[in-house]
């Protein structure tokens, strides 16, 4: 398994940061697009991530906001729904990877969580013959309105059973897309899938989406 790597990709004349593992025997990779108030280091996303790896997936895990924007956003909350901000960055982020070695002739997923899988589907719409697959953990794809029928790769959304204002929106988000998609509910899981076994449900069945796009089971 290739070990993390911190690595800085420029955006709008900053650098945001990330951490980049891909090994030399990787079958693909996965950006990362974290949440409203989260970051790379959330152990759900990690946790996700490791299992990715396992089954030989390169993973990047990426902050959207500079370390300026994620301080003022902290105090205002002005940049975490603002999915243009974050889906431009999700973009620049698919073209840093394009550009490396190590990623570059490799498919490329996006796993997107909370306002973070808008701006991976808004992404997916912009980069079209960039991105094979995209899996969405307790998203808010809703917040990409109008890129939703652009969105070209299949689509997984994974929402908890007991989250339900978000399954309705997840549910209403899937009738807008015309790509192959799914919406996998977790039987009792509620938005941070916190429940016993419901993490590794959400990890499994996106290792098996990345692998095998538009087909999990």
């Amino acid at each position: 398994m290739a070990s993390e790597e911190a690595v800085s990709v420029p955006v709008d004349g900053s650098v945001i940061a990330g951490d980049l593992a891909v090994g030399p025997e990787a079958v693909g990779v996965v950006l990362f697009a974290h949440g409203s108030g989260s970051s790379r280091h959330s152990p759900r996303n990690q946790a996700v991530a490791a299992h990715l790896r396992e089954a030989g997936l390169g993973t990047l895990l990426l902050d959207l906001l500079t370390t300026r924007e994620e301080w003022e956003d902290a105090a205002t909350g002005r940049h975490r729904f603002d999915i243009g901000l974050l889906g431009r960055r999700v973009v620049a982020a698919v073209d840093w990877l394009a550009g490396r070695p190590e990623s570059a002739g490799l498919p490329l997923g996006l796993f997107g969580a909370s306002t973070g899988a808008a701006a991976a589907l808004l992404a997916a719409a912009e980069r079209p013959e960039r991105v094979r697959a995209v899996v969405s953990r307790g998203g808010r794809p809703d917040l990409a309105e109008e890129a939703l029928p652009r969105v070209h790769a299949p689509v997984l959304l994974i929402v908890g059973g007991a989250d339900r204002e978000v399954l309705r929106l997840n549910e209403e988000a899937a009738g807008r897309l015309r790509a192959p998609h799914r919406v996998r509910v977790v039987p009792g899981a509620t938005h941070l899938f916190e429940e016993p076994g419901a993490l590794e449900e959400v990890a499994e069945a996106a290792r098996r989406w990345f692998l095998r796009p538009g087909e999990e089971e």
